[in-house]
Parts: C-alpha cells; sequence; structure tokens
C-alpha cells in the first residue's frame, strides 16, 4: 500500500466491473493482458523464468471515460486449473483466448466448461497469434471449430475477435468490443452487505497484512470493522487501494486490496473471505443443484469424495446424492456436499466440483442453501419440492422458502440471506406478503407462511394429546408447550395470536372446544366436598382431606377452574369463603388501620393455621403487606 500512490477517487463506482482471461496454456493470454494494459501480470520470478503463468495475475485496462477495468490473468496448464479457479469466480466478462495456430486445446475445453458451469454470462473469444497465419481459410476453419465448441454453452454467441498481441493487430476492435460487452452489463447490486472472497495476502513494510479480491454486494470503508470468515477473528480497515489508486471507500465490483490491523498475515488464507462482523455464519453443510460434464468417464456415486470450489476457497467435501443412487455423466441432480472444513458460502454462489484423483473437473452448479436444516434423509419428494421450489420459484416464493427458518426472522437477516437488492427484496416480500405466502409479525419479523402453520399444527397436536391424557386440567402450561415445540416465548406468543381455535388464559394454553367434565361418581364426591366446605366456611378440610375425598385430579380441577383456591399447601377455601374473606381482611384494614392474626382468627371464629395461611398468601399477592406482627393494605388494587 504506497503512501505516494495519488488520492482521487475513481470513476462511477456503479460500473465497476473485472475482466478474467481463460484458455490453454501458451496461448497468448499473460502477453494479451500485457499488449492491452502495459502491466505484466506475471508477479513470480518461477513464472518469468519458465514464461509460463503460475498463479493468478492481476492487471487493469483503462479505456476512455469507463471506469478501470480489473483483469485477472489465470493459469492455462492443467497442473494450476486449482490457481486458475480461485481467481475465475468473481469475473463479470470472461476472455476466452484460442490460438490460432492450434485451435481448440484440451485446457481450452475444460476452461470452457468451467466458464459455462459458474453462469459467466458474457465473454469475447479472443483468436490469438493470428500473426503466425497466412492462410485466410484456416482462421474461418478455426472460426467454425470454435463456434460449434462453444454451442450450447454460455458462450454461444460470443463475437470473435482476431487478435496480434505482437503486432498490435486487432487490439483496437477488442477493446471496442470490451466496452460493448460491458455496456450490456448491468450493476453490481449494492445491498450493504460486502464480501470480498481473498485470492491473494502479503504484507507491506509499515502497514502490515494486506488481501486483495474481487469485492462483492456492498461497499468497504477506511475504519469499518471487519471479520474474517471462517476465522471470527476481528480486525479493522487501515487503508483500501483499487488498481493503485489509495481510497476511502471501495465500491461493488472493484479488485480491492485491504490493509487490516488487528489480524496477523499468517491467519489469512486464500479462500477465506473478509465481511462485516456476523454477516456470515461458516457452514459444513450446503445444498446444491449439480450439472454432472458430460464427458467426464464416470458416473458420480454417493459418498464420493471431491474438491469444492466457490468464490477463492477450495475446501475437501463428500457428495450426498438426494434424488437418485447414482448420476451418470451429462445429467443434472440434487446434491448436499458435506465440507471437511468450515466455510463462508452464500445462497446463489457459483461452484466446480474436481475429483482429486485423478484431477479432473466433473462439473460444478449453483449453492441453493449453504445453511440446510439438517441432513436430509435421502429420496424424499418434499425435500426436493423444497429445493426446486429455492432454485425456480418466482422471487416471492424463493423468499419465502428462505424464511422457512425455525424462528421469525429480521427482514435485515432474511434479506442477508437470500442476497437481494434492497429494491428486489422490497418488491418480493410484498408479493411473498399479497400471496400469502409470508406472516409479518407485531414486532415486524416474518416467517414463512407455511412454517407457521406447520407451527399452529404442532399446537394442535401437542394440545390434543394433553387433553387426552390429562381430561380434568384446564389447559396445558405454556412453558410446556413453548419447550415441546422447542421455540421461543415470543415466538409462541406471536403464532397463539394467529392460531384459531384456541384459548390462553393466564399460563395454560387450551382448544376452546376442551371443557373439564366429571364424570357421574366424580361430581357426586365434588358435591360432597363442596357441601362440607359450604359447611364450615372458615376452617374447611385441608388439601389433603379433600383430595382423599375426590382424588388429587378432581381437586386440581377444581383448584384450576376456580372453584376451590388454595391458599397454602394444605390449606383451600371455596369461592365464596375466599372472597368473602379477603373483602372482610381489608374492610378491617380499613377500619382499624391494620390487622393482627388473632384479630382475623377471632372475627371469623377459625385457627390459626387458616388465619396465617390466608394473611401470608395476601401479602404475597401485594394485596396486604406485613409490618411487625401486623398486616396492613398493600401495593395491588383489589
Amino acid at each position: 500500500m504506497s503512501q505516494s500512490l495519488s488520492r482521487a477517487p475513481l470513476a462511477n463506482h456503479t460500473h465497476m466491473c473485472v475482466i478474467g482471461t481463460a484458455g490453454h496454456v501458451d496461448h497468448g493470454k499473460s502477453t494479451l493482458v500485457r499488449a492491452l494494459t502495459g502491466i505484466d501480470p506475471d508477479r513470480l520470478a518461477e513464472e518469468k523464468a519458465r514464461a509460463m503463468t503460475i498463479d493468478l495475475g492481476f492487471a487493469w485496462l483503462s479505456l476512455g471515460n469507463h471506469p478501470p477495468i480489473g483483469i485477472i490473468d489465470v493459469p492455462g496448464h492443467r497442473d494450476f486449473i486449482e490457481n486458475m479457479l480461485a481467481g475465475i469466480g468473481g469475473i463479470d466478462l470472461v476472455l476466452l483466448v484460442i490460438a490460432a495456430d492450434e485451435g481448440m486445446m484440451p485446457q481450452t475445453r475444460e476452461h470452457l466448461a468451467i466458464i459455462d458451469l459458474l453462469g459467466i454470462q458474457r465473454g469475447i473469444i479472443v483468436l490469438s497469434k493470428i500473426d503466425l497465419i497466412d492462410d485466410p481459410e484456416w482462421l474461418s476453419l478455426i472460426q467454425d471449430d470454435i463456434r460449434a465448441a462453444v454451442s450450447g454453452t454460455t458462450l454461444s454467441s460470443a463475437p470473435i475477435v482476431p487478435v496480434s498481441a505482437v503486432l498490435g493487430t486487432g487490439l483496437d476492435a477488442l477493446q471496442s468490443a470490451i466496452l460493448l460487452e460491458l455496456a450490456h452489463l448491468p450493476p453490481r447490486p449494492s445491498i450493504g452487505a460486502p464480501r470480498l472472497p481473498i485470492d491473494r495476502v502479503f504484507t507491506v513494510s509499515g502497514f502490515g497484512t494486506v488481501v486483495t479480491g474481487t469485492l462483492y454486494n456492498g461497499s468497504l470503508r477506511v475504519g469499518d470493522t471487519v471479520e474474517l470468515f471462517p476465522t471470527g477473528l476481528v480486525g479493522r480497515i487501515r487503508g483500501l487501494q483499487s488498481y493503485k489508486q489509495t481510497l476511502n471507500i471501495a465500491f461493488p465490483g472493484s479488485r480491492t486490496a485491504v490493509n487490516i490491523a488487528g489480524i496477523d498475515h499468517t491467519a489469512v488464507q486464500r479462500g477465506m473471505v473478509l465481511g462485516f462482523p456476523g454477516q456470515l455464519t461458516p457452514t459444513t453443510l450446503i445444498d446444491v443443484r449439480f450439472r454432472h460434464l458430460p464427458d467426464t468417464p464416470h458416473v458420480l456415486k454417493h459418498n464420493t469424495a471431491v474438491k469444492l470450489f466457490v468464490g477463492a476457497a477450495e475446501i475437501n467435501a463428500h457428495v450426498r446424492l438426494l434424488d437418485t443412487e447414482e448420476l451418470p455423466a451429462g445429467m443434472e441432480g440434487w446434491l448436499q456436499l458435506r465440507l471437511d472444513t468450515p466455510a463462508a458460502i452464500a445462497q446463489g454462489d457459483h461452484f466446480i466440483v474436481r475429483r482429486p484423483s485423478p484431477a479432473e473437473t466433473i462439473g460444478g452448479g449453483i449453492v441453493v442453501d449453504p445453511h440446510p436444516a439438517s441432513r436430509w434423509k435421502r429420496f424424499t419428494p418434499s425435500v426436493i419440492a423444497a429445493l426446486n421450489t429455492r432454485l425456480q420459484g418466482t422471487p416471492a416464493q424463493r423468499l419465502a422458502q428462505t424464511a422457512h427458518t425455525h424462528e421469525p426472522i429480521k427482514r435485515t437477516a432474511l434479506q442477508k440471506l437470500i442476497g437481494y437488492s434492497d429494491h428486489d427484496f422490497a418488491i418480493a416480500l410484498q408479493s411473498a406478503l399479497d400471496e400469502g405466502l409470508m406472516i409479518v409479525f407485531p414486532d415486524d419479523t416474518l416467517i414463512a407462511a407455511e412454517r407457521a402453520h406447520a407451527l399452529i399444527a404442532a399446537i394442535y397436536d401437542e394440545l390434543n394429546e394433553y387433553h387426552r391424557l390429562n381430561p380434568l386440567r384446564r389447559g396445558m402450561p405454556r412453558e410446556e408447550l413453548r419447550s415441546r415445540l422447542r421455540i421461543k416465548h415470543t415466538t409462541l406468543t406471536a403464532i397463539l395470536e394467529i392460531a384459531p381455535g384456541l384459548v390462553q388464559e393466564s399460563d395454560m394454553v387450551r382448544r376452546t372446544d376442551h371443557i373439564v367434565r366429571f364424570t357421574k361418581a366424580q361430581q357426586t364426591a365434588v358435591d360432597n366436598l363442596m357441601r362440607c366446605m359450604s359447611d364450615t366456611p372458615f376452617t374447611p378440610p385441608s388439601f389433603a382431606e379433600a383430595a382423599a375425598l375426590v382424588g388429587n385430579e378432581v381437586l386440581h380441577a377444581l383448584i384450576e377452574r376456580g372453584d376451590v383456591v388454595q391458599v397454602q399447601p394444605d390449606v383451600i377455601f371455596s369461592r365464596a369463603a375466599y372472597d368473602e374473606l379477603v373483602s372482610g381482611v381489608l374492610s378491617m384494614i380499613e377500619y382499624y388501620g391494620a390487622v393482627t392474626v388473632s384479630q382475623f382468627r377471632d372475627r371469623y371464629n377459625t385457627s390459626r393455621k387458616y388465619a396465617v395461611g390466608l394473611l401470608e398468601h395476601l401479602d404475597s399477592l401485594a394485596i396486604t403487606r406485613r409490618e411487625g406482627d401486623s398486616h396492613v393494605r398493600g401495593r395491588s388494587v383489589r
């Protein structure tokens, strides 16, 4: 990070973009980059000695009034294909370089397959080294061969531009073609959640750790606190550079160098991701739609060991086939990839899969869910249907599927998960609400309607079983219900507010059609108990005596129903007697200013056990308050 560099701001950030090269070894990729930019992308001494690109190289191109265009030059040799994969994923436009004297070669075809799998939609086919060919017919045949090779890929309609980087022939036409292709690119989305997949890390004397990558989704500013995923290490941005310019802010789509304070360079590796703290949740299990390349020699089997390339990361993984016993070459399928190490991956990320031995690219696809709820059971129709919705549904359907979370989710968290821009998120959310696909709660959290209905159904099931096993209980304790559902208190409250046919009473929940009914024998026993309590209202049977008459369950039902009031573990009163006693205590306090146990006992011709029991009960409710040996009026209003 040079202190002497200009601090002039970059041009319009909405069109920041990055070009990547691709193609077979020795077809002139690096030479082309040098001819276009004047910058040698080969950084390593070994590269210069061998005249062959080994690792990613970087340059930038200035064309007219267009903002600087980043260029990533990738190695073409098959031994360094994995280095190529670390840089190719973040580009907007690819230059597929094919030498006129050789035409399509093995790595050309592999790079083309990778471009197609990564969904890179815009590209230019650069027919290089035309200075070596004198025969126009040969050039025509080569172009026909190229057209046949790219047919059916994302580059099927890409222009072919013949050039000679040595003589400069065709470079003006190539620059014009680049500007034309870039003009059709939409601006990179900026949703306030920047991601910088790190493809290079180094140190600069006096500055410390520097990482580079192509910035996604949001902006980074000097002074921002950032997290290094998946390590969890937190640091602060000391400085930013892009294309040798020192910045205060870096925008999406730009090649960005970040000087980080607080994180040692030894803790950083290629493939890690820089973002805001808590922005990403590292994962070891992802659901993906996978396309098996047609020219791979083997079927893909369940539990195959593979290498996953996503962003700038390379991760060992194992394949779980969800919808087929084995996946033949040329077919697509649903996979769950089990990663050997945690990785920072987002929904919508494109990826490449390679077989470790023999080393070969076998396919790739798109990440549909970076945080699946579980290790799915194979061949489950509901799982496959949900994955298809995530992949092919409307934006509203995809949003609802993403909101199929265990608990309601905040809007900002949901937007972060799905990766929509503010505008697209607002439209998708309104559509999802209008179509009844999602529910918004009073605290402004959201949940998929399907998930809410599943919770309501689970509540019905729990209550049905509880009422069956406990017919004499008024309802199920709310905390017991919440614990069985394994949801938060706030979630249960929100769901109960929208669930029909349910009643909440204090700390109980019941179905509206549940009524406590006694058998004939139980009712007879209840009548006998209530008669005894009426005969001696202020010295009634104890809890134990009452339970012996009617049974524990019936007595609890009478207490829950309010016919009997339990003031102490072994002290009960009928509702009528309790109300009279409470009223009497308050009247005595009103008249005397206070009441003692003995005064209360004598007034109602009861025993000390009942007098103490009731007064302590009233103290616990703050209806009365003890002062010495007396009880005065408490805070509670009755």
